[in-house]
C-alpha cells in the first residue's frame, strides 16, 4: 500500500500521528493509497520551517519571483499529461477534464509571472510643501490554503501562486480524498526555484490531515491569512474561527446556481451548455449548474423534452475513457448522498423524468458511478432545491415571467454564480444589473471569471470581503504600508503639538 507523505521544506516528510485516510480509485472503488494525517506538532514544524524561509523569499526582487513562475508553468506543462493522469486515478474525472482544471489553476500562475507591475504602489510628489508621499504593497509572512476535492489542482494554484509570488510562504492543506497531485505541484515548484539557498525551501509546504490539521491552521499564531473552499457550513466555521484568531479570512462556500432560460433562447445551444454545465465532471463543481428556470409553459415543455434526448445520449464511464462525458463521482459515500437527494426530490413531490441511481458500468460495477437524473416541477420550498446536491442532477424549476424567474437565485440562500440564455441585450444587461448573485453569465453556463478578474460569490456562498484570484488576492495576501516623507533644509522649526494639515 502507498502512503502519501507530506512535503515539507522541500522533501517528504513522514508522518508521525498513525492516523491515515483512505485514497480510492473512484473506477473500481478500490483503495489505492493511504495519506497520511498530520499532528498539531507535524503543523507547526511546517510553519516554523516555512516563516524561516519567507524573510529570505520576501527579500527576493519580485522580477526573480515571477521567473519562478514562468519556469513553474512550463514544468506544469511539461508534465500535463501525467499530472492530468495521477488526477483522474484519485478524483475520477475524465482526462479531458483533468487538463482543464490543472489549466484553469495555471492560468492564474500566468497572471502571478506579472507580479513586479502588479505590486507598484503609488506616489505622489509635493503632497505638502516639500512632502512626498509614497504606498508599497508588502507580504504577510506565513500563509495557508484549505482546498477542497474537487478541483485539487486549479484551486491550491488559485492560492499559492498569487501568495508566493507576491513574497509569502505557504501553507497548503489538500482535501485527503486526491492528495497526490497538490504534492507533485510543490515538488514542482521547488524544482522551478522556489527557495532560499539549499537549507530553506519551505517557500511552499503541503500538510495532509483532517479537522485537527485545519483547527491547527485557524489558531496557529504564525498563520496571518487563510484561504478556504468547501462546503458553506465549514466555510462559515473556517472565516468565524480563523477571524477570532485574528487571522484573514476568504472562505468560499457551496453554490446552487441557475440558469434563466427567456422564451428568445437559443435552445439548441442552452440544451448543450445545460448538459455540459450541469452533468459534466459528474456535478462535482461550485459552478456546476443544478437548476434551470423555463420561462413560460411552451419553453419549459420544449425544454425538458429536448434535455431528455440529451441525456439519453450522454456517456458515463471510466475517466480514462477519452469518449466518455463524465466519470464516476469521488466516493461510495457521495454517491449515495447524491441518490439520497433524489429519493427526497420524489418524496418531496418533485417528478423524476430521468432516473440515474440505477446505473451500473459493466466491468466497473463497484466504482462510484451515477448517472444523470432529471427533475421537473421542482419548488422553491424544497429541500432538494434549498440545498446543493454536488451531483449529476438536473432541476426543472417553473416560472412565468423574467421577474419571477430572477427572484429565485436573488432569494436564495447561495449566491455564487447564475446565468441567463437570451437574444434580448436589454434584457441581459438588466438581468445581470438586478440579480442578486456574484458572478454572472449571458448565454455562458459556467461565469467562472478570467484569472486578471476576480472569483467570488455572495450571501452563504462567500465568507470574508476579498475575493479569490486577480487583483483581490493580491490585496489579500498583501499589506499597504504608506510613508510621508519630508527633507527639511536649514534649521529645524518649532515643535508641533496639532495634527499636521496640508496648507
Amino acid at each position: 500500500m502507498r502512503d502519501i507523505a507530506h512535503f515539507v521544506n522541500g522533501q517528504a516528510l513522514v508522518g508521525s500521528s498513525g492516523r491515515f485516510g483512505d485514497v480510492f480509485n473512484p473506477n473500481t472503488g478500490e483503495v489505492q493509497a493511504r495519506v497520511q494525517f498530520a499532528t498539531d506538532a507535524e503543523l507547526d514544524a511546517a510553519v516554523q520551517v516555512a516563516a524561516k524561509a519567507q524573510v529570505g523569499w520576501a527579500a527576493t526582487n519580485p522580477q526573480r519571483r515571477a521567473r519562478v513562475m514562468f519556469e513553474f508553468k512550463r514544468l506544469i506543462e511539461r508534465d500535463m499529461n501525467s499530472l492530468a493522469e495521477i488526477l483522474s486515478s484519485e478524483h475520477g474525472k475524465v482526462i479531458a477534464d483533468s487538463k482543464g482544471d490543472i489549466q484553469r489553476g495555471l492560468e492564474v500562475i500566468e497572471f502571478a509571472c506579472g507580479i513586479p507591475h502588479i505590486l507598484k504602489g503609488e506616489y505622489t510628489e509635493g503632497a505638502g510643501p516639500g512632502i512626498d508621499i509614497y504606498s508599497m504593497r508588502q507580504p504577510l509572512g506565513v500563509v495557508a490554503g484549505i482546498t477542497p476535492f474537487n478541483f485539487p489542482a486549479m484551486i491550491p494554484m488559485w492560492m499559492f501562486g498569487i501568495a508566493i509570488a507576491v513574497g509569502n510562504s505557504f501553507i497548503l492543506k489538500p482535501s485527503e480524498k486526491d492528495p497526490t497531485v497538490p504534492v507533485k505541484l510543490a515538488e514542482l515548484m521547488m524544482e522551478a526555484g522556489a527557495q532560499v539557498g539549499q537549507e530553506m525551501e519551505g517557500v511552499l509546504n503541503v500538510v495532509h490531515g483532517d479537522k485537527i490539521a485545519v483547527d491547527a491552521i485557524l489558531t496557529h499564531p504564525l498563520i496571518r491569512a487563510v484561504s478556504f473552499v468547501g462546503s458553506s457550513d465549514i466555510a462559515h466555521y473556517v472565516y468565524q474561527t480563523g477571524t477570532a484568531n485574528g487571522k484573514r479570512v476568504q472562505a468560499m462556500g457551496g453554490a446552487k446556481n441557475h440558469g434563466i432560460v427567456l422564451p428568445d433562447a437559443d435552445m439548441d445551444q442552452v440544451v448543450k451548455d445545460l448538459s455540459g454545465a450541469a452533468f459534466g465532471s459528474a456535478g462535482e463543481r461550485c459552478m456546476a449548474l443544478p437548476v434551470v428556470v423555463p420561462v413560460g409553459k411552451s419553453t419549459a415543455d420544449e425544454l425538458r423534452e429536448r434535455l431528455v434526448a440529451e441525456i439519453g445520449t450522454l456517456k458515463v464511464g471510466v475517466s480514462t475513457d477519452a469518449d466518455a462525458h463524465y466519470g464516476p463521482v469521488v466516493s461510495a459515500a457521495h454517491r449515495n448522498k447524491i441518490a439520497d437527494y433524489i429519493r427526497i426530490g420524489q418524496e418531496e413531490g418533485a417528478e423524476l423524468v430521468v432516473d440515474g441511481r440505477d446505473f451500473a458500468l459493466q466491468g466497473y460495477e463497484k466504482g462510484f458511478f451515477i448517472g444523470p437524473s432529471l427533475f421537473d416541477g421542482v419548488t422553491k420550498g424544497m429541500k432538494t432545491y434549498q440545498e446543493e446536491i454536488f451531483g449529476p442532477v438536473l432541476q426543472i424549476v417553473r416560472a412565468e415571467t423574467m421577474d419571477e424567474a430572477m427572484a429565485l437565485p436573488s432569494e436564495h440562500p447561495y449566491g455564487n454564480g447564475v446565468a441567463i440564455f437570451t437574444r434580448n441585450g436589454r434584457a441581459a444587461r438588466e438581468f445581470a444589473s438586478r440579480v442578486n448573485v456574484g458572478m454572472v453569465g449571458i448565454n455562458v453556463p459556467i461565469p467562472v471569471p478570467v484569472a486578471y478578474h476576480t472569483f467570488g460569490g455572495w450571501k452563504r456562498s462567500a465568507f470574508g470581503d476579498t475575493n479569490q484570484h486577480g487583483v483581490e488576492g493580491v490585496k489579500f495576501y498583501t499589506k499597504v504600508k504608506t510613508v510621508t516623507a519630508r527633507w527639511p533644509e536649514g534649521d529645524v522649526g518649532d515643535s508641533s503639538f496639532v495634527i499636521p494639515t496640508m496648507k
